[in-house]
């Protein structure tokens, strides 16, 4: 029987209120991320935390060593809980997260976190490349208004689009209520 893993992307200060990238409905979607936690946690699951630094202190958000880029407060990591490093979008490169999946026996992870549009979109592309079984739990990640050509795309629009593509693909997407009430089973 292979193991479960969720990974949790990017739930960082500076994509909070206040912080330097603020993202729209993070609140609710790290409120999901943090339910999410705490059902992998009594179900014994891997939880698996991903951290992303930018390498350079004048980075516009995740500066090095700085508050912004620390996990937020609503799912700070328990004691021997992973916490994976990253310096790009994706959560895979250059990174220990494939090898702790691997050794920890994991072939189904279920996914949440920041930002939809970047991180989230790779990590869930790159796992299911990866012959994992992906669950991407659309409302416990979040999105920013984008814009391209001079058009303003809204957060919403974004965040949709990218689970819409995800959902076609690479995933099974599911809300963090549906996931918690079916015991995060296969629909």
């Amino acid at each position: 029987m292979t193991r479960r893993a969720l990974i949790v992307v990017d739930v960082q200060n500076d994509y909070f209120p206040g912080g330097k990238w603020e993202l729209s409905g993070i609140d609710a979607a790290a409120d999901n991320a943090a339910r999410l936690i705490a059902g992998a946690r009594d179900k014994g699951d891997l939880v698996v935390h991903i951290r992303h630094e930018f390498e350079s202190p004048d980075a516009p958000f995740f500066a090095p060593g700085s508050k912004g880029a620390e996990i937020h407060p609503k799912v700070q990591p328990l004691d021997g809980e992973q916490v994976v490093l990253k310096h790009s979008v994706n959560a895979f490169k250059g990174t220990s997260l494939k090898d702790v999946l691997d050794r920890n026996g994991v072939g189904d992870v279920v996914i949440c976190g920041n930002m939809s549009h970047m991180c989230v979109d790779a990590a869930t592309r790159a796992a299911a490349d990866f012959g994992y079984s992906v669950t991407l739990v659309h409302d416990a990640c979040a999105a920013r208004d984008l814009e391209f050509n001079g058009i303003t795309i809204p957060a919403a629009q974004v965040h949709a689009s990218y689970m819409a593509a995800l959902g076609f693909a690479y995933a099974t997407l599911q809300s963090a209520d549906e996931f918690l009430a079916g015991a995060g089973a296969k629909p």
